[in-house]
């Protein structure tokens, strides 16, 4: 029986609940899924309608549609989750009796084989009135309710024959499965799996990295396939002696997708060959596997098991949809004649992890791809936040190394979403700080810039559209929803704001029913928390309530980490960044060329002291929970052991090095046990000539405490020193 991991739990109780509220309804509605590639999409789908038949005491029939072989596929998938049971069974069309969907029963379907524009053989009318129409109609008329699952559904279920296909079925739910779903307005219901709610569970890479440590490469007269799959084997080869390294026996498998073009098809699968060959690659040795319509090697059979003698999968497009082999790590993408995009479809070939887990070489945990196009246009959201298209490497002429001792806590399956009882925290905490007194009730009017006076001089240049200025116009009642949802979605972080943002939103809205007998939803409230004077205060009571949830409720259920000591960590050599990230000048950080994704204001006016600074050598901005970035342990209120990654890592003309964390307002008030567990770590490695400790911006003076006790009164600041840098 498969163990579902935590936000599968969660997911599958979710959206349990959604269908049920479609099913109360007198209407026909649609429930659409949306999760990631390798998030188990299938089997929390065929969890939560064995749910739904255990619990509710009507009668259901089921229909599975998905695309190309995908039935086939979902079919034994289902059939192996639920053999304990049997509660439910699987069937092919030819497989129904009585002509009819039986009770508890999944009829699947492939969506090509009643799509075919003359060959629609399920739907059409025959003599035997053995067609889908009479059978659905059989179905109804034994009482039961039908519902639809359209897996996939992002490549059918716009079409008119997808629609014919509903009408046709006419079924109470239909649920839409995809991890990119195209018509989010027209479902009555949505469930959302985020990304990092996955990857917090390891079931998928960390990160996807495309032509890593290709700049500045000597390329001489290759070719750009050539290179490309030279470094895609150099690649494999340097995955695989990590695997040794680590006792595994994976054989991680180098994918080369051939271009879709019909006309190239052939010439470019003979020159890859060719260069393939040249590497020692080839069927004959067993290292090369082809995956095309009309050619499929023999050694196909096996290619998805992890210790398969398969190096290498020349394939097209066609198979990229459900197919599963985890060991797959490289992808190699040629240059097209049309503009190529990148979806989660694209990278979802070698997104998975084929132990289910993280591994201690970070260079496992991460896909990569190889690939000649100039450039990569990426086109949905998820795709942004997994793709890696930026690479700042570590100035190796400037930096020496440092031997930091630091930290790891391996990440466990924590809680990604707020629950109910962040509302409590928040009601709570709102009454402690007395937010009632720190917020106007009159405040500002909301006001959106519009361009004034812009204008296009080059119609093919790119970049801003020049302005002689701005105006300010009220905004409207929509237009504030809409900004009210965007302020809440920002601030829900670390917590998935698909699944947090109604959570937080009823929180505050309570607040102000409790406190200013304002209805929920009155746009009042909305004017009152974005208003100038009142927008930080309600920042601050957000941040202070997710750090009381984290400690109330995720700590309590959250299982021992695993500590890994590192004993001389150093700046990290090559740091991966995605495209919401952007590039600024920064002259003095060891990182080149350096990246940021919204940093805090104490942290850019601090970036900028250490740039203007004389005594600076030069600063690493750190990141946070991965084993590369530098931490230090400290004991949180309830006595768990946490890491406490520091803002900023500063070696200094003198030698010594500076460990510093940046703060302001209420964060550095909430900043005591980290900071007495950094004073522990300077105490404990005099050695190293480490010094820092919390650092922030007063009345134009920069002051650090570097306390055993650590205490903040911004009235009273005379233990913080003064930093003279």
């Amino acid at each position: 029986m498969i163990e579902l991991r935590d936000y599968q739990k969660r997911a599958v109780e979710s959206l349990k609940k959604k269908v049920q509220n479609v099913l109360d309804t007198p209407d026909n509605e649609i429930v659409i899924f949306q999760a990631p590639t390798g998030s188990g999409k299938t089997v929390m789908v065929s969890e939560m309608l064995k749910q739904l038949v255990k619990e509710n005491g009507k009668k259901y029939s089921f229909v599975w549609v998905s695309v190309r072989m995908l039935h086939e596929q979902s079919k034994e998938k289902l059939e192996k989750y639920y053999e304990d049971d049997r509660l439910i069974q699987c069937s092919y069309f030819e497989d129904l009796e009585d002509k009819q969907i039986g009770e508890n029963e999944i009829l699947f379907i492939n969506w090509h084989s009643i799509n075919k524009k003359d060959i629609n053989l399920y739907v059409r009318e025959n003599e035997q009135d053995n067609n889908l129409n009479a059978i659905i109609q059989n179905t109804k008329e034994e009482g039961r309710e039908t519902i639809l699952i359209i897996d996939e559904s992002h490549h059918t279920a716009s079409s008119d024959k997808s629609k014919e296909l509903i009408e046709t079925i006419g079924p109470k739910v239909t649920i839409e499965v995809s991890a990119t779903p195209k018509h989010k307005n027209i479902a009555r219901e949505l469930e959302v799996i985020g990304i990092s709610e996955v990857k917090a569970e390891e079931m998928i890479k960390s990160e996807i990295s495309i032509n890593p440590e290709f700049l500045g490469k000597k390329v001489g007269t290759k070719d750009s396939d050539t290179l490309i799959i030279e470094e895609a084997l150099k690649k494999r080869e340097e995955l695989k002696k990590l695997y040794k390294k680590e006792g595994s026996n994976i054989n991680p498998l180098v994918l080369v997708q051939l271009p879709d073009s019909k006309a190239n098809l052939i010439s470019k699968k003979d020159e890859v060959i060719e260069i393939l060959r040249k590497q020692g690659i080839t069927e004959q040795n067993g290292k090369l596997a082809v995956w095309l319509s009309e050619e499929k090697t023999e050694n196909l059979a096996n290619i998805e098991k992890n210790d398969d003698d398969a190096e290498v999968l020349v394939f097209k497009q066609a198979i990229a949809l459900g197919w599963d082999c985890p060991r797959a790590q490289i992808l190699v993408i040629f240059r097209e004649s049309k503009s190529f995009t990148f979806t989660i479809q694209t990278i979802g070939r070698i997104m998975r992890m084929p132990e289910l887990s993280y591994y201690n070489e970070e260079e496992l945990n991460k896909g990569y791809v190889f690939t000649n196009l100039p450039n990569i246009e990426i086109t949905e959201d998820y795709a942004k936040d997994y793709v890696t298209i930026y690479e700042s490497k570590r100035d190796n002429e400037t930096y020496k190394n440092i031997e930091l001792p630091s930290i790891f806590l391996k990440r466990q399956r924590e809680r990604t979403r707020l629950s109910g009882e962040f509302g409590k925290i928040f009601l709570e905490i709102a009454e402690k700080i007395n937010l009632k007194k720190k917020i106007t009730i009159e405040a500002s009017k909301i006001v959106s810039p519009i361009m004034a006076d812009g204008k296009i001089i080059d119609i093919d240049k790119i970049g801003d559209v020049e302005q002689k200025g701005q105006i300010e116009v009220k905004l409207n009642e929509l237009e504030l929803q809409n900004k009210f949802d965007k302020f809440i979605y920002d601030n829900c972080s670390p917590y998935a704001p698909a699944d947090s943002s109604d959570r937080m939103k009823t929180a505050i809205y309570n607040f102000f029913k409790q406190k200013y007998k304002l209805e929920k939803y009155d746009p009042r409230v909305q004017r009152i928390v974005l208003g100038k004077e009142n927008v930080q205060a309600f920042v601050d009571i957000i941040n202070l309530s997710k750090d009381e949830y984290k400690n109330r409720v995720v700590e309590k259920i959250n299982e021992k980490r695993e500590k890994k000591e590192v004993p001389k960590w150093e700046v990290p050599v090559i740091v991966s960044y995605n495209s919401r990230y952007k590039r600024e000048s920064h002259p003095s950080s060891i990182m080149k060329p350096f990246y940021t994704k919204k940093p805090s204001q104490p942290e850019q006016l601090f970036m900028e002291l250490l740039d203007n600074s004389k005594k600076v050598d030069w600063w690493f901005k750190n990141g946070e929970s991965e084993i590369k970035y530098f931490a230090v342990p400290y004991t949180d209120e309830n006595g768990i052991e946490r890491a406490f990654y520091v803002d900023f890592i500063i070696k200094f003309k003198d030698g010594t090095i500076g460990l510093f964390d940046t703060k302001g307002g209420m964060t550095a008030k909430d900043a005591g046990a980290r900071a007495e567990g950094l004073y522990k770590y300077l105490k404990a490695n005099k050695n190293k000539k480490v010094w820092g400790g919390i650092v922030i911006e007063s009345h134009g003076s920069w002051r650090y405490n570097d306390k055993e006790k650590y205490e903040y009164n911004p009235n009273n600041l005379s233990e913080w020193k003064v930093l003279e840098i």
